[in-house]
């Protein structure tokens, strides 16, 4: 699944481009996981103002005070060219602009594009909402983070995955952080020290920050919407190591199952 790196390294590898360009038209595949919204032909003539993030949404700000939410779901990904071939069956939203073809390419359908009137509507409300902070932004401070842990009883990686607290860290950052802040993925979040906080906060920024310059995981069939895959998954310490030597102590890397998810830990550089 596409995580908060790999929706921030598609932003980027697009924003600029498509900034100022005018809606030509919209062309819809299959049903995705929601409804656009509106009628499609309300994009027509439109103009993209700016590409933003929040958690794991790409948010298009369009005239008019029109927002386009984008969801990669599972498996989407975007591409963005002037050149782009017939869509295929997996193609299920072309975007066509004067500066070229926006395409969510989604062989799951879990994806999803939302139109809405700007980012106070009941819609975007609804789907933003409740997100936590973000991680890679100020606000994201040691004493707040702290205080929501001490509220949640549950373990420490499934706080995380969440996403209410802090948003954006997936299943394979949080495994990630986790090991950097030497922190057990099963100890209960409302036991973790103000110390151990700041740790795992540093922790977090620091393993999402590197991933964006690794251009995010590419684990299966994720590529940025210039068609580049992330290299981030080269240099994990745990997660999908199973088995082998950690990077640290040379222990067995150990996986269990949290959440119907896969936890990937070191019981020795992970004691508490």
């Amino acid at each position: 699944m596409p995580e908060l790196p790999e929706v921030e390294v598609t932003r980027r590898s697009f924003s600029e481009r498509i900034a100022g360009a005018r809606i030509r038209a919209v062309r819809l595949g299959k049903p995705l996981r929601w409804p656009l919204g509106e009628a499609a032909d309300t994009l027509y003539g439109l103009a993209v103002l700016a590409v933003r993030r929040r958690g794991k949404y790409l948010l298009l700000d369009l005239s008019e005070g029109w927002l386009l939410l984008i969801h990669l779901g599972m498996s989407g990904s975007l591409q963005f060219s002037n050149d782009l071939p017939p869509g295929g069956s997996h193609d299920h939203f072309d975007l066509v602009t004067t500066a070229g073809t926006l395409r969510l390419h989604d062989p799951r359908r879990f994806g999803a594009v939302v139109l809405t009137t700007g980012q106070t509507s009941a819609t975007a409300i609804k789907l933003l909402g409740r997100l936590g902070v973000e991680p890679l932004e100020d606000d994201f401070t040691a004493t707040a983070f702290h205080a929501a842990l001490k509220t949640r009883s549950a373990a420490i990686k499934q706080v995380l995955l969440t996403g209410d607290v802090v948003v954006g860290v997936g299943n394979i950052y949080a495994s990630e952080a986790l090991f950097l802040a030497g922190i057990r993925p099963t100890v209960r979040a409302s036991r973790i020290t103000a110390a151990r906080a700041e740790k795992l906060r540093a922790a977090i920024r620091d393993v999402l920050a590197r991933a964006v310059e690794q251009g995010g995981s590419t684990l299966r069939n994720f590529s940025s919407a210039d068609g580049q895959v992330g290299h981030f998954q080269s240099e994990a310490m745990v997660y999908g190591r199973a088995g082998q030597a950690c990077r640290q102590c040379a222990s067995p890397i150990l996986q269990i199952r949290q959440g119907q998810r896969s936890t990937f830990y070191c019981k020795v550089c992970q004691r508490t």
